[in-house]
């Protein structure tokens, strides 16, 4: 203890904050429409005006600042305003400014669909053609750049477009709104394959008489829905149709296609550009084809058929018919970003921005109920060391955060549950340093001595604590998808932090005040005096009544069979709906049930929160908007609106399924290698049966309770993994030192006594999580109750095996009898406590 190193140690922590301080600035997203007008380089009138139309556009509460921005400009370079922005192959330079301008707004804090509103679709490469394609990689990445441009005319801030395996891509856009959801959808899985076949001279007298003819088809001209009939599109003329592209004259020549108003009727024209290649080839035919019909052809619909008046050199065409002026911007983007492997929607998920912005509240102010909850606790029980503790925990939070921001770590609501969690889980390291340091004072250390003994001691139960909850975090990162895979990272960067600030902050804050003569002792409240219970007593009968409950629970669950699986094991729709008037829910499943779309589950869920209520309907698989229209019509009073859906195709649901069990195997063997070569293997033994007993006693009890399993249910159950493991660590490490000192008594005595001296110790730390993730339960909204729930029974369940099965089996195991410590078993023992003493 000398004050140079606390010298150095203060400046690394000072450091170390300001950067993460520095890495969240800005924290949250700029206004779009100012961050624009500030960034510009150049103002006229004209610049003035499209501000002023943007913000007028986004005041009528129709357009996102993106859109408004885009409209607004209309046919305005943008680029003489923004020189330093403009790079010379960019396709469309407004857009591209605008997104780099939009990238400039963005907050340091990333926020994912389930806080911000948006859409999420999960989409594979068809198999077929990627058995076809020499270099399926090559596909993947083709795949992924059109589909990046396509969404890019949407305009949502930052959408992410990445692969998920070797034949999915992971489609994301943040803030989408219904209105443009099903283009989104629409876009995203329209191969687009555009060839130019020509017309049959005699094809009306074939078809008239029925004549076929080698090498042609007959198509039907495609029924728009600008032409209605009795609302009903009114049918195509038929069409004899070659089968393949004149001179191989595809969309793969297509270079541009932009929508333009006819001069004459004002319908939305088509103009369709080609490279030089193209060019020729479209000339060579209108030369070689006047006076004959040229069909235009788009993914095996005909589109159109103009008649080739002369001959066409300037390498262009326009596609006419009756479009609408959605159906004519659509069918541009997909001419222009053609896709070679089509793809298919196989999971959607989508929550609306108002939800999003819910669970941004909800989540907040759980975080900062358990906040309080547990600095209140601390200050009351460990009195100025609590005080310092939350110094500490004050410190964790920021440098999370920061560590977030610079890893460009997406946060989501689960992300959040993450953080409060590691509150309650980062005042551990303290509780576990405070009680040693009591012990040794209690001893007849000096303060100064205690101090060092009471780090020096715990260090190692607190390193082996949060390497095996590190376990399972990680496997969350890499086995999780979307919202888990965000939890597993914000628990992975709160474990790590909050090592450094309970065994750095607070020892430099004490060893400063001792070396100073400010602080001589550590006042704390005693919850539990020095005890004597004889615990294993009672280990048999636990034993038993533990098994019992969870072939109880367990077998109920397996009772209710699909109706305990959510979407995303079992597959199928699950649609949110708000509404102005409830319906009975048997009314409403009569009118699912007439649309033959499976038996449909329909129930009601109260925010605990907010008090408001959702409904909540479970169907079959790419169903759920042919239910909501029903709902809509059959039920106007409702006022029904879509505030969520996930979409799970059956093959995902059982690959979710294949995928959660991996997790939870790994996450054990993880465990059971580390504990064994740390300790002994019979104590890995007892710690991974006592953490299959949470796992399973949790589900029985959620079972139970008539939820239904979903993927943050996985990531809750890895977290009770991680959260029991270490409260068992700690009670195993106890019974290694006493082991080690030589302590007297039968091997039941000595475990017994490590109990007892651990037992202050695990009702705090399990009381400050519980705290925590009560405040999640109660106050952090629907979206999290499941998961708050299971954790919630994670946080009883692993406090009583840690006692009653880990403990006992260990015992049983032995026989009874002590056992004789390894040479790794005393060397892991006694070198734990080294790093503390650098």
């Amino acid at each position: 203890m000398n004050m140079q190193r606390i010298v150095w140690r203060s400046l690394l922590v000072l450091f170390v904050v300001a950067w993460a301080v520095y890495e969240m600035i800005p924290p949250t997203p700029r206004d779009l429409i100012d961050t624009f007008n500030k960034t510009a380089e150049y103002r006229d009138d004209t610049f003035t005006q499209i501000v002023q139309k943007a913000r007028e556009l986004v005041a009528t509460g129709t357009n996102q600042p993106y859109a408004a921005l885009l409209m607004a400009t209309g046919t305005n370079d943008l680029a003489r305003y923004f020189p330093s922005l403009v790079k010379e192959d960019d396709p469309d330079p407004n857009r591209a400014i605008l997104h780099r301008i939009q990238a400039k707004a963005a907050g340091q804090i990333k926020l994912g669909l389930d806080l911000q509103g948006g859409t999420s679709f999960l989409v594979a490469l068809d198999p077929e053609k990627l058995k076809e394609t020499a270099d399926p990689k090559s596909a993947q990445r083709q795949a992924i750049e059109v589909l990046r441009k396509r969404v890019d005319r949407f305009g949502v801030a930052e959408p992410i477009i990445q692969p998920a395996g070797t034949d999915r891509i992971l489609i994301q856009l943040p803030g989408l709104s219904e209105a443009d959801k099903e283009s989104a959808r629409t876009q995203i899985e329209k191969a687009a394959y555009l060839e130019f076949r020509l017309v049959h001279p005699e094809s009306d007298q074939l078809i008239r008489e029925q004549i076929p003819e080698p090498g042609y088809e007959i198509l039907r001209m495609r029924s728009r829905k600008s032409r209605q009939k009795d609302g009903q599109p009114e049918e195509g003329r038929l069409y004899m149709v070659k089968k393949g592209a004149e001179l191989g004259l595809t969309g793969a020549y297509v270079t541009r296609a932009m929508v333009f108003p006819d001069p004459v009727t004002g319908t939305p024209k088509i103009h369709l550009r080609f490279n030089s290649e193209g060019a020729q080839k479209f000339a060579e035919i209108t030369r070689n084809n006047v006076g004959r019909q040229l069909a235009i052809v788009l993914d095996g619909e005909l589109y159109s058929a103009p008649v080739i008046r002369e001959p066409i050199t300037g390498g262009s065409c326009e596609i006419s018919g009756d479009f609408t002026v959605e159906e004519a911007y659509e069918l541009a983007n997909v001419l222009q970003n053609p896709l070679e492997t089509p793809v298919k929607i196989v999971e959607e998920r989508g929550v609306d921005p108002s939800l999003g912005r819910d669970s941004i509240r909800s989540g907040v102010k759980a975080s900062l109920i358990g906040l309080i909850a547990v600095s209140l606790f601390m200050i009351v029980y460990y009195m100025f060391a609590g005080l310092v503790a939350n110094v500490a925990l004050l410190l964790n939070l920021v440098i999370l955060m920061g560590v977030m921001c610079y890893v460009d770590a997406t946060l989501t609501l689960p992300g959040i549950a993450g953080i409060v969690l590691t509150m309650g889980m980062a005042v551990d390291a303290n509780v576990l340093i405070y009680e040693r340091i009591r012990e040794e004072s209690e001893s007849g250390k000096s303060f100064k001595g205690a101090l060092t003994a009471g780090y020096e001691k715990a260090f190692s139960t607190i390193f082996d604590a949060n390497v095996t909850t590190l376990i399972a975090s990680i496997i969350l990162i890499f086995k999780g998808t979307g919202p888990v895979k965000g939890f597993g990272v914000t628990l992975t960067i709160g474990v790590l932090v909050s090592m450094f600030t309970a065994l750095v902050v607070t020892r430099i804050i004490f060893e400063f005040m001792a070396l100073k003569g400010w602080l001589r002792r550590l006042p704390m409240l005693r919850l539990i005096g020095h005890t004597n219970i004889n615990f294993l007593r009672w280990a048999v009968p636990s034993f038993i009544a533990s098994w019992t409950l969870i072939v109880v629970g367990i077998g109920w669950g397996i009772a209710r069979g699909h109706d305990a699986l959510g979407v995303d094991f079992a597959g199928g729709d699950q649609l949110g709906l708000r509404f102005e008037q409830k319906i009975d829910p048997g009314r409403i499943r009569e009118e699912i049930q007439k649309l033959d779309v499976g038996e449909p589950m329909v129930q009601y869920q109260k925010d605990l929160s907010t008090g408001r209520e959702t409904l909540q309907i479970t169907t079959a698989f790419n169903t759920a908007t042919k239910v909501e229209e029903a709902l809509k019509q059959a039920f106007p009073e409702a006022d029904f609106q879509r505030v969520s859906l996930d979409q799970v195709g059956p093959t995902m649901g059982r690959e979710i399924q294949m995928s959660a069990l991996v997790s939870v195997l790994l996450a054990l063997f993880g465990i059971l290698v580390y504990v064994a070569f740390r300790y002994e293997f019979s104590f890995a033994v007892g710690a991974v049966l006592a953490v299959v007993h949470d796992v399973l006693m949790s589900l029985g009890l959620f079972f139970l309770s008539g939820r239904q399993l979903s993927a943050p249910i996985v990531a809750a159950l890895l977290t009770i993994i991680g959260f029991s493991i270490n409260d068992t660590i700690v009670i195993f490490d106890r019974i290694r030192e006493d082991l080690k000192l030589g302590m007297r008594g039968t091997f039941m005595e000595i475990i017994n006594k490590a109990l007892n001296q651990t037992l202050s110790r695990t009702i705090i730390t399990s009381g400050t999580v519980f705290l925590a993730t009560a405040s999640l339960y109660l106050f952090g909204g629907g979206a999290i109750n499941d998961f708050a729930f299971t954790f919630l029974a994670g946080v009883v369940t692993g406090t009583y095996s840690s006692i009653y099965i880990a403990s006992a089996l260990v015992l049983w195991w032995h026989k009874g009898k002590r056992p004789k410590l390894s040479a790794s078993f005393e060397g892991a023992a006694s070198a734990t406590a080294a790093p503390a003493k650098a």
